[in-house]
């Protein structure tokens, strides 16, 4: 009977795979045979499938300074004309999505995006809702029947299970990547940057608009290059979503691995499944056409290498998650702490010169004829960027109203920025504090959680988007500590990021200080998760304590 139910196990996904490689290669063939193309700016020319074209306007098209602002109320000249209105002043980024909250049609509501601009076509919204209210439901179900070991999977081969389940979602992601639009403006982006990229890097920065630090940009180079083929050319926004896509696969896969060495395997499948399928992730790689994803893949993996106290490994993918966005800073305490914790001077000297080694390859290609400090000033200039108490973010400054708001404007005694920081401090003390007195390295995955929900929740000049680690690290912290918390917390932070995904991509949002249902319930939600997240880690660091004692008094010889 175990062999037969083996059987069923394998059987069904292996079907469940044909089934998503049949789609995506249907998906792929007929995207080759649309006639729809549009022209690229640099000589180069996309085709795509129906609702997937998009003009991505030469260097220069887009009218702004290096970093792609837009000034409000202004018009696209490459969207034919379409009216970027704002409802307030200040300037906006296409490629952080800024734009998307603030364009109407001449209302200054923020909801909608008629006649094109930076946002999205608005297209799938309502069958990408229904996909998230179905898959909350029977994910909450599984893992209900799972908890309750109603849920049994006799599978003997279980890494080729995991394999077939991710598999499978890779396949139907690639499927809808060529027909889903993406956030017009960064997907734009994207576009010219790549080709500028292909071009040469060591005049990249010269001769783009870009803000985003070396390492994507040699993806985007990857990417210039292999669509000059004539049989890949038609296949530039696929290619564009595919290096997220792809890390969306290898977290889901490293949650699993690590999940499989505590969790029984039913648990551990369904948290990858969890991962791969997620709304959260769907609407971020697949959707929006964003790298949130990879960016979290290296974050996941750098606090995965911190568990296992491999430290050098740690300091390699966290620098690589800093080169790719300058948001992977926020996780740098936490790999000091765990550096402080080995109390040892060669640990310290070991990680430093990692990083700066790396520092020092990514960015070498780009360094000709710059000042030394080139690399410093782009930091600053992209960390500055957006002087606003709330960007889009679904967070405490976005509850109070203060969505674009000036963040050297007064909120009682200090100004937004002067309470952002307070908060950052407060964060991350109390993640170090914690992390310190648990004397375990598994804390690692809570202290990098509790930073960027504190961070991302109580500080200002935050964008939609980053929370989006948050998922993966929740799911990650309770595989080690098993705490049920952990568990509804991953959900949650699932369904704020969605929905502030959702808002902001499709047009949801209001930069006049309206605060609307999915922003209250959402920025409460985020506040309440993370006085519970606090709550959960004094006691586990407490509970750690006196488990490291007792041990120690065991150990003891009489």
């Amino acid at each position: 009977m175990t062999r037969i139910k083996n059987h069923k196990w394998i059987a069904g996904l292996t079907l469940m795979l044909v089934l998503s490689l049949g789609i995506c290669i249907y998906s792929l063939a007929k995207v080759s045979g649309s006639g729809a193309s549009v022209e690229t700016g640099a000589g180069m020319q996309w085709r795509g499938g129906e609702g997937a074209t998009f003009r991505s306007g030469e260097r220069g098209a887009f009218p702004g300074d290096r970093n792609g602002t837009l000034p409000l109320g202004r018009q696209n000249a490459t969207d034919g004309g379409a009216a970027e209105a704002g409802a307030g002043g200040g300037q906006q980024s296409a490629a952080d999505g800024s734009s998307g909250a603030s364009a109407a049609s001449g209302s200054g509501s923020g909801r909608g995006f008629a006649g094109g601009g930076f946002g999205s076509d608005g297209q799938y919204g309502t069958a990408l809702a229904v996909y998230a209210a179905l898959f909350a439901g029977l994910l909450a179900a599984a893992f209900y029947y799972a908890k309750a070991g109603k849920l049994r999977m006799n599978v003997s081969r279980r890494g080729l299970a995991v394999c077939l389940l991710l598999a499978a979602g890779l396949c139907l992601k690639l499927a809808a990547a060529p027909w889903i639009s993406g956030y017009r403006g960064d997907i734009r982006f994207f576009t010219t940057w790549a080709q500028a990229a292909a071009n040469g890097l060591g005049t990249f920065y010269d001769t783009s608009s870009s803000d985003y630090p070396p390492l994507y940009v040699y993806i985007l180079y990857a990417t210039g290059k292999i669509v000059t083929l004539p049989q890949i050319e038609p296949y530039f926004l696929t290619l564009i979503k595919l290096p997220s896509i792809l890390a969306d696969a290898v977290t889901a896969g490293l949650l699993y691995k690590a999940a499989s060495r505590y969790l029984r395997f039913e648990t551990a499948f369904l948290i990858a499944g969890f991962y791969m399928f997620n709304p959260a992730v769907l609407i971020n790689a697949t959707f929006w056409g964003q790298v949130d994803s990879f960016f979290t893949m290296l974050v996941v993996l750098s606090v995965l290498a911190m568990t296992r106290r491999k430290l050098g490994w740690a300091s390699l993918f966290l620098t690589l998650a800093i080169l790719m966005k300058p948001q992977g800073i926020i996780y740098t305490p936490v790999l000091l702490f765990a550096l402080l914790r080995t109390g040892k001077l060669k640990a310290w000297l070991k990680a430093a010169a990692i990083a700066a080694v790396t520092v020092v390859i990514a960015a070498l290609p780009f360094s000709s004829g710059k000042s030394p400090l080139w690399l410093y000033e782009l930091y600053s200039g992209t960390v500055n960027e957006y002087p606003y108490a709330s960007v889009n973010a679904f967070n405490l400054f976005g509850l109070l109203g203060a969505n674009y708001k000036d963040s050297s404007s007064t909120l009682l005694l200090f100004s937004y920025q002067v309470w952002g920081l307070i908060f950052i401090v407060a964060a991350t003390l109390l993640s170090g504090w914690c992390y310190l007195r648990s004397r375990s390295a598994a804390f690692a995955s809570l202290s990098a959680l509790l930073l960027i929900s504190g961070v991302f929740t109580f500080s200002s000049s935050m964008h939609e988007r980053y929370l989006f680690p948050a998922a993966a690290l929740a799911l990650l912290a309770y595989v080690y500590f098993k705490d049920r918390r952990l568990l509804w917390m991953a959900f949650g932070y699932s369904a704020t990021i969605f929905l502030n995904t959702y808002a902001v991509y499709y047009g949801y949002v209001s930069r006049d200080g309206h605060v609307g249902f999915l922003l209250f319930f959402s920025a409460l939600f985020n506040i309440a998760m993370c006085i519970l997240l606090v709550k959960v880690m004094h006691g586990r660091s407490r509970r750690q304590t006196q488990a490291n004692h007792a041990q120690a008094l065991l150990q003891e010889p009489l």
